[in-house]
């Protein structure tokens, strides 16, 4: 292991393994809901509270994770970060109640938040610029794989085992994680002489982010109105606009003073460009991910572990696909790549999209997403690459901390636009198509049958499919009436669902369109003029001294 010290490939590893926990834990807890919610005997609503703990700490901490770890050392963070979320995830698996998991899982949100931008930022650190391209592409295929891995991983585990291995699996590749690094990194540099924390700042953005994320978590749950009093969704977005304009006033005080965020990050365009890159295809992935993967369930009939095996494919094209870009891009820059790259993706949802019906099997759906696997390996090597390229080594945390909030909050936006935009749009095409079957049933149970599918698709169809929907027959109805009632509910749902995904699947390729735009707009990491690269590091304000003449 001492030979391996220090060696840039042995740390990726380790690196890649403490992100890929954090990143699979975003997805593979939805396919556990069922389980979950019949074992703790607990709501719906205080189950979503075991993903949404998680997802609000991860958004809300990152950037000032980010930043701790330029102040005291990455190493030290990533180590620290491992261990919590670790320690958080036995925890999950050994609750014995819904409050203690939902405790854990926010812990476990904390941990991510510490390790995630020092495992970025530990890249910019150990790989010169030269060969970052290779390595930030084996990073984002991390990235792809572990997001869409999560259902596949998730359904074999709660299939073959129970819903608290989904957890405990986390406890082994924490403790390998935890080794490797300890063992690999070396020693973060000396601390003397460097900025002090801007506390005012970590505690404007920490508010600011939780009022955003909140409003967009639970915004559909409370109909985007009141929450409790006179505290309401519409309150906390517009409380979050105000804390950032007052963040940024702050902040801009502050830029000679080691600030929160360093403006300099954002007067290099190609940094600007991919954090916002990163924002839409996070609103891509989990917009299409999560309307995908109800309809292979609740209109494909397939199980959680063949849904999952039907989306595989994409995941082992993008994970093979994505070292090779990375290698590439070190030899011919990564603007190129990443326009491809969003394009194959975006055709690739658009076909997939366009297949939807209410028939098909994993044949029908393997050609679009073994495209979207190449697009997605495509993607996230060169988007890392064009927007960490210029920043310097002592602003890496805080240039990852941000690029990886604007990722996640943009994982939080797609989830919650979609399942707004398809809660809405399943409601309407559910009232139209039942009132057009309703006539094959009895009178006294066609607007029960009417009424209840609509209110169930309210309900919030995204965590239970069909069932979520299927209406409860009146009192006094036989048992025939209500067999039928349930049939026609289930042929109604399907028809129904197909038609608002063929809507909702414009929403992913738009995103994917924005960051085909966003690619033609970056600076390349190869452009030459005069012979010489125009990719020269970013310097903070405080670094720059005057040259000799």
């Amino acid at each position: 292991m001492n030979r391996l010290r220090g060696n840039p490939w042995a740390i990726l590893l380790a690196l890649c393994t403490g992100f890929f926990m954090t990143l699979l834990d975003l997805t593979i807890v939805n396919i556990a809901i069922p389980d979950m919610t019949r074992q703790l005997g607990a709501p719906l609503d205080l189950i979503m509270w075991v993903i949404n703990g998680y997802t609000l700490a991860l958004a809300v901490l990152i950037i000032t994770a980010g930043r701790l770890g330029d102040l005291f050392g990455q190493r030290r963070l990533f180590l620290i970060g491992v261990a919590v979320f670790t320690a958080a995830s036995a925890l999950c698996g050994l609750a014995v109640g819904v409050y203690t998991l939902i405790a854990a899982r926010v812990l476990q949100g904390v941990g991510a938040a510490i390790l995630m931008p020092q495992s970025m930022a530990l890249v910019v650190r150990v790989f010169p610029a030269d060969r970052r391209g290779a390595a930030l592409g084996v990073w984002g295929s991390v990235a792809g794989l572990a997001t869409i891995a999560g259902p596949t991983l998730g359904g074999l585990l709660v299939s073959a085992f129970d819903w608290r291995f989904i957890f405990f699996v986390n406890v082994p590749l924490g403790a390998v994680a935890l080794a490797l690094a300890w063992a690999l990194i070396p020693r973060d540099p000396s601390a003397s002489g460097r900025a002090r924390l801007d506390l005012t700042g970590v505690l404007l953005a920490t508010a600011a982010l939780t009022c955003l994320s909140f409003g967009l978590i639970e915004g559909e749950r409370f109909d985007w109105g009141r929450i409790y009093g006179p505290l309401s969704i519409p309150l906390l977005l517009a409380a979050s606009a105000v804390l950032f304009a007052v963040l940024a006033v702050q902040q801009r005080a502050r830029q000679p003073r080691d600030p929160l965020i360093p403006f300099v990050l954002f007067a290099d365009r190609n940094f600007g460009l991919m954090s916002l890159a990163a924002a839409l295809v996070s609103v891509a992935m989990l917009g299409f991910f999560l309307m995908f993967s109800i309809h292979l369930q609740s209109v494909a009939g397939m199980s959680a572990l063949e849904a999952g095996l039907t989306m595989a494919p994409m995941s082992v094209v993008s994970m093979v696909t994505a070292p090779v870009v990375g290698r590439l891009i070190d030899r011919l820059g990564g603007k190129h790549f990443l326009a491809g790259g969003s394009a194959l993706f975006a055709g690739g949802v658009g076909w997939l999209v366009w297949l939807l019906g209410v028939q098909g099997d994993w044949l029908t759906y393997l050609p679009p997403l073994l495209v979207m696997g190449l697009g997605v390996g495509s993607v996230f090597g060169p988007m890392n690459t064009l927007a960490m390229y210029r920043v310097r080594p002592s602003m890496a945390g805080a240039g990852s901390g941000v690029l990886n909030t604007v990722r996640q909050l943009g994982s939080v936006l797609g989830t919650a636009v979609v399942a707004a935009v398809m809660q809405a749009v399943l409601a309407a095409r559910l009232a139209d198509r039942a009132e057009r079957r309703a006539g094959e049933l009895p009178p006294e149970v066609r607007e029960p049958f009417v009424s209840g599918l609509v209110a169930g698709a309210r309900r919030g169809v995204e965590v239970g499919g069909a069932a979520a929907v299927r209406p409860q027959p009146p009192p006094g109805v036989s048992d025939e009436v209500a067999a039928h009632m349930g049939r026609l509910a289930g042929q109604v749902f399907r028809h129904a669902f197909v038609d608002t995904a063929h809507v909702v699947g414009l929403l992913p390729v738009a995103a994917l369109a924005a960051t085909f735009l966003c690619a033609l707009l970056v600076r390349d990491t190869r452009e030459r003029r005069g012979g010489r690269s125009t990719a020269e590091p970013v310097r903070s304000a405080a670094s720059e001294r005057p040259r000799r003449a």
